[in-house]
């Protein structure tokens, strides 16, 4: 009977005997078969190019939409060298500028007696389906956001200079409804990559529950088919809005065919529309970009009686998980050792944070954004900074200060007057004369220290005498209270000093005396 479907088990067979070295004749009597009939199938699997393990574990419904007379017709000569060039044909198509034209005419060259374009192309998709299936995705509300870029830029223009800077035009869609978002940006880096990200969820109200980029860098630091690495401020933006970051595989544009094809209909929609137009900075870009985007998502779908935009506020929109509050900022990392001064340096602002003491030495982490400098050591945060800008800088927190240090570091001239001032106004006014004789103040902290000590070690009413007479000398140092205090000479009552057998003020004011 014409156009009869031979047994599956036969085509089996026909495949075995001619994998095993039979030839046509014997598989047609062993088998009862037409000679053309076993010519035919032994064609198509020439053409399908599979291994027999492959066919052999096929069941029965899969072998018959490979070889039934439906979708596959006899293989004439013509059409078997055909065939047998779309192996090649399939490979150059994948190199930039080589269409189906350019292979047909290759083709036609080769062979002049040849099939025309129109048929050329409709056994090249015939062919192209039965070796390329394609697995249909069926889109849940609120599951996927896929992003990515379009190959064509766009450009503004510096009225300074004239110069004309290309910039980058970002795409993203929600899959189920179809609901689009797009922006220009200036450079496909990771800074302005997961902006643009973060300006699609923003646009959409939502956070979907997962992201589905490309192999951009950055997306992805490395590739794999089983276990891409994800660019770290990517993972954190996913962190921050509770959402997945799910990369397309390499090479497999299908995976996110939804974006292509938007990157498509854009082209016609938006970028048509804007090429000839001149833009001088990239907000009025980008307010053009939305004033169509919105055009685009009001149009209704082809065949159908609803837009993107009705589809998303009627099925998706609730599906979405809600935004958080705050914007993700994005974190940079450095790497530094802890100084001996308990200190790291932040390498990109040229300054320097403090750690506790305890961390000397060690290895740290500095994460920083444009407000807060985090430093970790081994996954623990030890500190936490606001951002100084400044160069040079130490920014020191004096809870990290061993105890020594801390005193140290507390040390200033208002500091040693207002502990001087306490003990007697004498003694401020000496501790004041000290910090003034000296050209930096910081020189006069020690002498400073080591008077005021004295309170403890002579007492209180000693130090004040003791002061009092330094005044009266005009000598401003710690060996003249010291020299006083050690001769008793704080005991002695000032107006009696004419009747004592004491040093005179020239000798007490010399240098031989009080040095």
């Amino acid at each position: 009977m014409a156009n009869k479907i031979t047994d599956m088990s036969k085509i089996r067979k026909v495949i075995k005997f001619h994998c095993s070295g039979k030839s046509k004749l014997f598989i047609s009597n062993y088998l009862s078969l037409s000679r053309n009939t076993v010519k035919k199938y032994i064609s198509l699997f020439e053409v399908l190019a599979l291994p027999f393990d492959v066919i052999n574990q096929k069941t029965d419904a899969e072998l018959e939409t490979l070889f039934s007379q439906n979708t596959v017709e006899s293989i004439s000569p013509k059409l078997q060298t055909l065939y047998n060039f779309f192996p090649q044909m399939e490979r150059e198509l994948k190199k930039v500028g080589v269409t189906v034209r350019h292979m047909w005419e290759k083709y036609i060259a080769a062979n002049p007696d040849g099939l025309r374009s129109s048929q050329f192309s409709h056994y090249y998709k015939i062919w192209s389906k039965r070796v390329n299936p394609v697995m249909h995705m069926n889109h849940k509300a609120g599951d996927k956001m896929y992003v990515d870029y379009a190959g064509k830029t766009l450009c503004i223009i510096d009225k300074e200079t004239g110069e004309i800077k290309e910039v980058q035009f970002f795409v993203a869609i929600l899959g189920a409804s179809q609901y689009t978002y797009a922006e220009a940006s200036m450079s496909q880096k990771k800074e302005d990559f997961v902006t643009s990200v973060e300006n699609a969820m923003r646009f959409f109200e939502g956070t979907p529950a997962a992201i589905v980029p490309d192999n951009l860098k950055s997306a992805v630091i490395q590739s794999s088919r089983f276990e891409p690495t994800i660019n770290e401020t990517l993972a954190d933006l996913a962190e921050h809005y509770q959402t997945t970051i799910l990369p397309a595989r390499a090479y497999k544009p299908r995976d996110k065919s939804l974006v292509e094809g938007a990157v498509k209909i854009l082209y016609r929609r938006i970028y048509v529309n804007l090429k000839d137009t001149k833009f001088f900075n990239l907000e009025e870009l980008n307010q053009q970009i939305w004033d169509l985007l919105d055009s685009h998502n009001n149009r209704k779908l082809t065949g159908r009686p609803y837009s993107r935009l009705e589809l998303f506020l009627e099925d998706e929109q609730e599906k979405l998980r809600p935004l958080p509050q705050e914007r993700f900022e994005i974190k940079y990392q450095s790497f530094a050792t802890v100084m001996q001064n308990g200190h790291v340096q932040l390498s990109q602002d040229k300054n320097y944070y403090s750690v506790p003491y305890q961390y000397l030495k060690k290895k740290a982490k500095l994460l920083y954004t444009k407000t807060t400098v985090e430093i970790y050591h081994k996954y623990n945060r030890i500190a936490i900074h606001t951002r100084n800008y400044k160069p040079y800088v130490y920014n020191t927190n004096p809870d990290h200060l061993a105890s020594t240090h801390q005193f140290v570091a507390q040390w200033s001239a208002s500091r040693f007057i207002d502990w001087a001032s306490n003990i007697d106004a004498c003694v401020g006014e000496y501790i004041v004369q000290i910090i003034e004789s000296r050209n930096h103040p910081e020189q006069a902290y020690k002498s400073c220290l080591g008077i005021l000590t004295f309170e403890k070690k002579v007492g209180k009413q000693r130090l004040i005498n003791a002061c009092k007479r330094a005044l009266d000398f005009r000598i401003y140092s710690f060996k003249t209270i010291q020299n006083i205090l050690e001769n008793n000479l704080d005991s002695i009552d000032f107006e009696q000093e004419q009747e004592q057998e004491l040093p005179s003020h020239n000798n007490i004011r010399g240098k031989h005396y009080f040095n």
